[in-house]
C-alpha cells in the first residue's frame, strides 16, 4: 500500500436506482491512471468519496498509507472538477491571496509561472474569462501548492486542442517526481491513450478493468468478420462479441495471436475508445 497515492478497495455507495458495487483498484506512485466510463458509470461519485465528501457504505479508500478521513491528506491532493469553483468577481490575484492562506506549502513563483506560461492575466475578472481560461486557472491553483496527488474530473474537457496538449505535458512533468500521481478521469479518451500508465474502465458502477495501457493499445485488437468466419473463431481467443447489421466484431486480447492463428481473418488495431465502447455497447462474452 506504501507503494500507492491511491488505495480503493472493495468500495460501495448505494442511490436510488445506482449502486457502486465493490469498486476496488490503486494509484501507484510516478504514474498516471486514466479513468473512463460512460456518463453515470460511477466515475465522479468514486472521487467524491474518494475525497471524502460522500460518506461510503463500505469498503477501504486510503491516500498515501492513511485513512482518506485523516485531515492531513487534503493539504497533498489538487483537485479539479469539470467547472470552475472561483467567483467571477475575482482575479488571480485574488484566489493566490485565498489559497495561500489555505494551503502551507502554496508557491507563489510557481503559480506566477504557470500564469505567465497559460497567458492568464492577473489582474482580469475570472467573470471575463472563457470556459478554456477558467478550466486552466483552477489546474494551475491546483499544482501551485505542489501536491503529491492531482485528481481531475473532465478537467481537460473545456480546453482547445493545443492548451489541452499543454496540459497533458505538464501531468507529464508532474509525476517526474516520483512520488507523485495523477488520476484523471475523462472522457476525452485520447488524452488518456496519450499520457496514462494504467487506464480503469468502470461501467454501470462496476470495475470492468484495470490494465496497463500499453497492453491495451499494443496488444488488444477488433476482428471484423461475417458470421461464418466467426463460427469458426474459438470463444477462447476473443473477449466480448457483438452482430451488427453486417457482420460480427469480436474485442481481441492478442491481436497478433489472432492473426497468425486465424490467417484469412482481418484483425485490426484498437483504440481506448473503440476497447471502451465494446464494452458500454454490450455484448456477448
Amino acid at each position: 500500500m506504501e507503494d500507492n497515492n491511491i488505495f480503493v478497495q472493495d468500495l460501495c455507495k448505494r442511490f436510488d436506482g445506482f449502486l457502486l458495487d465493490h469498486v476496488s483498484f490503486r494509484v501507484p506512485k510516478g504514474r498516471i491512471v486514466g479513468f473512463i466510463g460512460e456518463n453515470g458509470a460511477g466515475k465522479s461519485t468514486t472521487i467524491h468519496l474518494i475525497l471524502n465528501e460522500l460518506k461510503r457504505d463500505g469498503g477501504q479508500i486510503r491516500l498515501f498509507g492513511r485513512e482518506n478521513t485523516d485531515p492531513c491528506v487534503r493539504e497533498d491532493i489538487g483537485v479539479v472538477f469539470d467547472e470552475c469553483c472561483f467567483h467571477d468577481v475575482f482575479n488571480p490575484s485574488d484566489i493566490e491571496k485565498i489559497l495561500s492562506g489555505v494551503y502551507r506549502s502554496w508557491d507563489s513563483g510557481l503559480y506566477r509561472q504557470y500564469l505567465k506560461k497559460f497567458g492568464i492575466p492577473e489582474r482580469k475578472p475570472i467573470g471575463s474569462f472563457s470556459r478554456g481560461m477558467k478550466m486552466e486557472l483552477s489546474i494551475i491553483c491546483a499544482m501551485a501548492h505542489r501536491p503529491k496527488l492531482l485528481i481531475l474530473d473532465e478537467a481537460t474537457a473545456g480546453l482547445d486542442p493545443v492548451v489541452r496538449d499543454e496540459m497533458l505535458d505538464l501531468f507529464l512533468e508532474f509525476i517526474q517526481d516520483e512520488e507523485c500521481s495523477v488520476f484523471l478521469s475523462s472522457h476525452i479518451t485520447s488524452d488518456i491513450q496519450k499520457v496514462a500508465d494504467y487506464v480503469i474502465l468502470i461501467h454501470q458502477g462496476r470495475i470492468i478493468f484495470e490494465e496497463q495501457k500499453d497492453d491495451l493499445i499494443y496488444h488488444f485488437g477488433i476482428v471484423r468478420c461475417g458470421k461464418e468466419k466467426f463460427a469458426s473463431i474459438s470463444p477462447d481467443d476473443y473477449l466480448i462479441h457483438r452482430v451488427t447489421n453486417v457482420s460480427v466484431e469480436c474485442l481481441v486480447r492478442d491481436r497478433e495471436a489472432v492473426r497468425r492463428k486465424y490467417r484469412d481473418i482481418v484483425v485490426d488495431n484498437a483504440t481506448l475508445e473503440d476497447i471502451m465502447l465494446f464494452y458500454v455497447r454490450g455484448g456477448a462474452a
